[in-house]
């Protein structure tokens, strides 16, 4: 049985698991939707009720029904290295790659229609607040006059994005923000905009669930600083406890949201109180391991390698 892990060549996260496969004798291909067609080809015939597909790629035939796991890692958009790519023809790749893996018995870490829901800032917030998250007041308006008088209820508070950066060449980042309630909000109207109750935070929480299995590391934040993504602040990610009622918390949201991963942000206040920020249904977690030393790479082969009794 094989797995199949759907990601772009050069992924140093994927690399780390990829390694635990092979040690673990367990055949997997490795693919870029990017590259159908083109590098890539398949076939799937649905024939008096029964269906048989197949995929080749890198020199390898890959039969449907031989299908272990699916791993969404960090795939390419179906037709991005096509000799001529198209809008159509990336939706006409995209049905017909992702409808013949929705045909296989295999499971998904994590499935992608989930995974686009999990990705909806207002639904993920929803879904924290209900497994008992403790959630900063949030606002996402288009109107001025909404967006004023929430800053001048909470004072300080944080803009970001709803949606994360939009795609670009050269890349784009967002920065979480701080403003004031002095701000110019009118230009909100533009643009759904995300607004948040600024938390104090004394370290950056990052939850690593994999399958169940959780994976806490701790670094201490620089005083004000308010994205820990960005700037350095010469501290080090340390493993973590969890609390038994985050632990549940998790537990909870990953069954709502049907993720078999999540990666998890919290901000850590002077209290101790760990606040949700968001979970990436794809996030990374390399960089995590490398400084800790906890075995989250082994935890995902695990997974992908697992067979039912």
């Amino acid at each position: 049985m094989t797995v199949l892990i759907l990601t772009c060549q050069q992924d140093v996260t994927t690399d780390m698991v990829v390694a635990g496969l092979h040690e673990r004798g367990i055949p997997l291909v490795r693919f870029d939707p990017a590259d159908l067609p083109g590098e890539a080809a398949l076939s799937a015939e649905f024939v008096s009720g029964d269906f048989r597909g197949y995929l080749s790629y890198d020199g390898r035939l890959v039969s449907m029904s031989g299908l272990r796991s699916i791993w969404v890692r960090r795939p390419g958009e179906p037709a991005a290295h096509a000799s001529e790519p198209s809008e159509w023809l990336t939706a006409e790749s995209g049905q017909a790659l992702y409808g013949m893996l929705n045909s296989t018995t295999a499971r998904w870490m994590n499935h992608p229609c989930v995974a686009a829901q999990a990705r909806c800032k207002p639904w993920q917030l929803r879904v924290a607040h209900r497994s008992g998250f403790a959630v900063p007041p949030t606002l996402i308006t288009t109107f001025p006059r909404v967006a004023r008088q929430f800053a001048a209820q909470y004072r300080e508070i944080v803009v970001k994005s709803t949606s994360g950066p939009p795609r670009s060449d050269p890349p784009v980042t967002l920065p979480t923000t701080r403003i004031g309630p002095e701000t110019d909000f009118s230009g909100v109207a533009a643009a759904p905009t995300l607004l948040q109750k600024y938390i104090p935070k004394r370290a950056d929480i990052r939850l690593t669930c994999v399958g169940g299995r959780l994976f806490a590391a701790r670094k201490i934040s620089a005083s004000g600083q308010v994205d820990g993504r960005y700037g350095t602040t010469g501290q080090a990610w340390e493993p973590a406890e969890v609390p038994d009622r985050i632990a549940r918390a998790v537990h909870d949201f990953t069954g709502l949201a049907g993720l078999a991963y999540g990666a998890f942000d919290f901000a850590e206040d002077a209290e101790g109180v760990w606040w949700f920020l968001e979970c990436n249904q794809g996030g990374q977690f390399g960089f995590v391991e490398l400084e800790t030393g906890q075995p989250i790479a082994e935890a995902v082969a695990s997974w992908l390698a697992y067979t039912a009794a």
